[in-house]
């Protein structure tokens, strides 16, 4: 038995009947790590590893998520040797429920900017399933490790898709909760007002046992929610009869790949055969959400990548400069990659003098339309169901010369994020070219538990998370 194909659940019950050790499971990964990982490339800075209590079961950490003296570099040269001197909340709270943190970061966009993990100084990720493809991003590390059994579960981070996309492109299962159920103190900061973190695992039972881990309020954040977390583990084995479900006719349109669309299709007619009743619906301010997300999202970018400008810590030019105006300009200028120049600039712009009010906070206003939309379907129905994504993975360097193209990856994931509902993305089959295909599933605020009961329900009986790729 290979300790590293297992669930995280199926590993700790190895653990309380001591038929496995903790070490022994790190071992497990390890040789995995080093069979596989030449042709995945999940992680970074795997010749730098570092001595690691081992205590439970291993969890992966995608590389802007804090952890006191591992590298957290936000894959960019601009943070180069980072360090934190502090645990984030989610960290030390893995560390309290037991676990062991994994000396390995995950590889990701640079500072989360992009949605297949191309823009990394380290180089792309490959996804497992077809190593010539992307595995989505902005956390493709993570979803590519889990998926290629380089990890039991893994943490990753969610501004516009960045859990849910990569989690549909590899395979796997993919939350964004809501916004405030998990604590975002020591996430690394790309867009404040609408990054969460969130887990990335082999089903949805682990999804379920890590979210209760990572959940809850925390004063050290200010936008976190004081509100009670239930045990997510209770709303799985649940009957979905009679639940309704909501189909938004805003996702099925031109754009969608026709087998993509066809296996989103088929899921929802098996979730029918489940008990639930299903019903077309209106989203009618969906087709704003890209050009919103992408005003706010590159406007609070702008505003929190200004405190990297290598006075405190990071990369620092090393040439020649006369003043400080020029050492933040020459170190940003090197330090910085193409697309977080592209975004600084457009958040900038989007802030400025005279055009503030024309983007930035007409922006704000149809955010608020677009979250009220689902406000009205969630007054009658129990959950919305589309695709994840449009598409299946694409071709390494496919879209990376059409900033635009690679933006639209995210059109079906974005609007949780503008409205702060959880989310989560779980397999529904694979095309032709062998390549997954994710189901959305999207819920009021604070309603984690019903998509746990929905997910769960349509995973055991669709059975999708058994097949692994052959690497």
């Amino acid at each position: 038995m290979n300790l590293y194909s297992l669930t995280a659940h199926e590993l700790n019950e190895l653990f309380k009947a001591k038929r496995a050790k903790p070490q022994e499971a790190i071992d497990s990964l390890n040789s995995r790590i080093e069979e596989v990982e030449g042709k995945v490339k999940a992680y970074v800075r795997v010749n730098h590893r570092s001595q690691i209590d081992v205590k439970g079961v291993p969890v992966t950490i995608t590389d802007n998520i804090c952890t006191e003296n591992l590298f957290t570099e936000c894959c960019s040269k601009i943070l180069e040797g980072f360090k934190p001197p502090y645990d984030a909340t989610v960290i030390r709270k893995l560390k309290d429920a037991g676990t062991t943190i994994f000396d390995l970061k995950t590889n990701m966009d640079e500072f989360a900017f992009g949605s297949s993990t191309e823009n990394s100084c380290f180089g792309p990720t490959r996804n497992p399933w077809n190593t010539s493809c992307v595995p989505g991003g902005s956390s493709g590390g993570s979803a590519a490790c889990v998926a290629a059994d380089e990890a039991i579960w893994a943490l990753g981070s969610d501004t516009g898709g960045s859990i849910r996309q990569p989690a549909s492109f590899c395979g796997v299962v993919g939350l964004k909760p809501t916004y405030g159920r998990v604590s975002r103190y020591g996430l690394i900061a790309f867009a404040s007002s609408l990054d969460q973190i969130g887990p990335i695992t082999k089903d949805v039972e682990d999804s379920a046992l890590l979210t209760n881990i990572i959940s809850g309020f925390d004063p050290m954040d200010s936008t976190s929610a004081n509100i009670p977390v239930p045990d997510y583990t209770k709303s799985l084995g649940i009957d979905i009869k009679g639940i309704k479900i909501g189909i938004p006719k805003e996702y099925f349109v031109q754009g969608l790949d026709p087998e993509v669309k066809i296996l989103a299709h088929e899921a929802i007619a098996k979730l029918k055969s489940l008990g639930a009743d299903y019903k077309e619906v209106s989203l009618p301010h969906t087709e704003y959400a890209v050009p919103v997300y992408y005003i706010i999202a590159t406007a609070e970018a702008s505003s929190n990548l200004a405190r990297f400008d290598g006075v405190q810590y990071g990369f620092r030019t090393k040439g020649k400069i006369q003043n400080l105006i020029e050492m933040y300009k020459e170190t940003r200028g090197e330090g910085f990659g193409e697309e977080a120049k592209r975004r600084i600039i457009l958040g900038t712009f989007a802030l400025s003098h005279g055009y503030y009010d024309a983007y930035y906070l007409r922006a704000l206003k149809v955010r608020t339309l677009i979250k009220q939309d689902f406000d009205k379907v969630f007054k009658e129905f129990d959950c919305i169901v589309t695709p994840t994504s449009p598409t299946t993975a694409f071709k390494i360097s496919e879209k990376a010369e059409d900033p635009l193209e690679m933006y639209l990856s995210d059109i079906y994931t974005i609007s949780a994020n503008l409205a702060g509902i959880p989310a989560i993305s779980i397999p529904c089959g694979f095309t032709k070219d062998n390549l997954p295909v994710g189901l959305q599933i999207l819920a009021k605020p604070f309603a984690e538990e019903k998509l746990f009961t929905v997910a769960h329900a349509y995973e055991q009986n669709a059975g999708w998370y058994k097949i692994k790729p052959k690497l």
